[in-house]
């Protein structure tokens, strides 16, 4: 914990560089020149940089999965969040089988996001035995998947729960009491933007942008066949070069991915992924 603190600290201080030198010092950071500490220190001034009006929450949920991934002991994340009716909706993760595993934890209404969203409560160091009492039909696919312990944190703040963080692990081995603290963190983190956000909203308005982030997932679906069809990528490779494009040209990734499939943006026009975000696709 005080790990964690400090780094906030840290990242207070930091936040008083140009956002050129923020960038660039995340660029050093993802080249592994520079410990676990400073990169939470950069994806916390990367989240406030984000935190912009109108601000893309696909985009904001993604960066939080990929942090997760390189900063702790896990192979893959996903985040999934609450419509305003309480059912839940597939968000972000860092790659495309997390994608494929949220959504069947949705269509089978099973799973650990699903015990996690509804209880509030962490799942920590879950070993996915097959079969498995708790998760009958979830366990298997997992394992299909590759996956061998699973832990889920909720996205919850003064007991009003909004969704869930799902990180997945490729062994059985436990994390650590420090890893846990700083995946609630980044959580927390999130959880605090997307509720700020909020509260400029009036009600009606805000589950009209809540519904709208959330269905804007399929647009981004789509623009992703659309580029993996057209070059020949993965769809992990397709969401980094859609990533790339907006980041670079400081727009949403929602536009550009409507952009796409509208034919206003070509495919041939995007820029490509960073080098990091196709080592970490061809990883996963």
């Amino acid at each position: 914990m005080r790990t964690f603190t400090r780094t906030i600290v840290k990242a207070r201080r930091f936040s008083g560089l140009v956002i050129d030198d923020v960038r660039n010092f995340a660029t050093e950071i993802r080249g592994g020149l520079v410990a676990r500490e400073s990169l939470l220190v950069a994806t916390l001034v990367e989240l406030a940089d984000n935190l912009v009006d109108n601000f893309d929450v696909i985009d904001i949920l993604t960066l939080l999965s990929d942090r997760c991934v390189e900063t702790i002991d896990v192979a893959s994340a996903g985040v999934m969040l609450g419509l305003p009716g309480g059912e839940l909706q597939f968000v972000a993760s860092s790659n495309e089988s997390m994608r494929v595993l949220e959504l069947f934890q949705i269509q089978a209404n099973e799973g650990p996001c699903v015990d996690c969203y509804a209880d509030g409560v962490a799942i920590i160091n879950h070993e996915l035995v097959d079969p498995d009492e708790r998760w009958p039909r979830f366990t298997p696919r997992a394992i299909e998947q590759g996956f061998h312990s699973v832990h889920c944190l909720p996205m919850r703040l003064r007991g009003r729960t909004i969704g869930a963080l799902n990180l997945f692990r490729t062994d059985v081995g436990l994390l650590t009491p420090e890893d846990v603290v700083v995946a609630q963190g980044l959580a927390d983190v999130a959880t605090i933007a997307i509720l700020q956000y909020q509260t400029t909203l009036s009600a009606k308005l805000l589950n009209n942008q809540l519904s709208f982030a959330l269905n804007s997932r399929i647009i981004i679906e789509q623009a992703k066949g659309m580029v993996s069809q057209s070059t020949g990528c993965n769809m992990d490779e397709a969401f980094g070069r859609l990533r790339s494009h907006a980041r670079n040209h400081n727009f949403r990734l929602t536009d550009v991915a409507t952009n796409v499939v509208s034919g206003a943006v070509k495919i041939d026009d995007l820029d490509r992924a960073r080098a990091s975000v196709v080592r970490r696709s061809t990883a996963s």
